[in-house]
């Protein structure tokens, strides 16, 4: 039985997905890792990858789902773990060789002092791939919190991050967590736009007692180029999908209110990096409000 089961969602990108598996081989716990790959909606060439009669030095099930969206292919996923433990991750990230090896060392570290409560998850920490050439919007993005938050919890290293924060670090793109929860606590599969479904799922772990551990020592690289363009559509979509997940779940908490709202507002109004950001969040919410 592997110790560890991985759950890759992907969608047509067969070259980003061979390098993320080219990782995964060469982790420190190489063989005793299983690698579940889920295509959301079918695609030959990724399908190609997985070729019986190629050889493989992981042990990979591959399966294809009709185009649903991230959270189905991760439930579909989970329904094949076979390890006690399963970490979710994304295909364009590439973890460092000892990654598996150290969430595996968190989680044995956390079950000793759980005391009875609900078996944890692990957090791991991701940053820009180091061969993209990182501009100023990934810098921002990142620095913010935008994109990853981890400037904001650096305090919290080799800790159980604090419940009333820990639903918005639960970052799918690089997770773990006991099977067993992964099983009870699935993702939502009513839900058509990109963003915060992973922060929805986070905010139920938190509401069932599940803690969070940030384990920095779990290192990945995220392989997503990004311009600003491409920024401030996200933005936007991140608007519009704030505003379904509320109407989805009322205490879904990511739309500003009162003085939020307003600091939002005066934000807008500048022509700074921060402000065209922000403008494009509230246009996003404007848009379906």
């Amino acid at each position: 039985m592997p110790s560890l089961s991985i759950i890759i969602p992907t969608h047509k990108r067969p070259q980003i997905l061979r390098e993320c598996l080219r990782r995964l081989e060469n982790q420190t716990i190489a063989k005793d890792l299983e690698v579940i790959v889920v295509s959301d909606g079918p695609d030959p060439e990724t399908a190609k990858i997985f070729d019986v009669t190629t050889p493989k030095l992981l042990t990979t099930h591959y399966l294809e789902i009709p185009k649903s969206q991230q959270g189905v292919a991760r439930n579909h996923g989970v329904d094949r773990v076979t390890a006690p433990l399963c970490l979710f991750i994304g295909d364009d990230i590439f973890l460092e060789p000892d990654s598996c090896k150290k969430h595996l060392e968190m989680h044995q570290s956390a079950v000793a002092e759980s005391r009875g409560s609900p078996l944890p998850g692990v957090l791991g920490f991701t940053t820009w791939d180091p061969s993209l050439k990182i501009n100023s919007v990934m810098r921002w993005l990142e620095a913010t919190g935008w994109q990853f938050g981890y400037p904001q919890i650096e305090h919290y290293a080799h800790q159980v991050l604090p419940k009333e924060i820990q639903h918005r670090y639960s970052y799918t793109s690089h997770i773990s967590l006991p099977t067993e929860v992964a099983k009870k606590i699935r993702f939502r599969e009513d839900v058509n736009l990109y963003g915060w479904e992973d922060i929805e799922w986070g905010m139920r772990l938190r509401d069932a007692g599940v803690q969070l551990f940030y384990e920095p020592a779990a290192k990945a690289f995220h392989h997503h180029p990004m311009t600003l363009e491409d920024s401030l559509k996200r933005m936007e979509t991140l608007g519009q999908s704030a505003v379904r997940m509320q109407q989805l779940d009322p205490t879904f908490d990511r739309i500003p209110r009162g003085w939020k709202k307003y600091f939002y507002e005066i934000l807008a109004i500048a022509p700074t990096m921060r402000g065209k950001h922000a403008r494009a969040f509230l246009r996003g919410i404007a848009r379906v409000s």
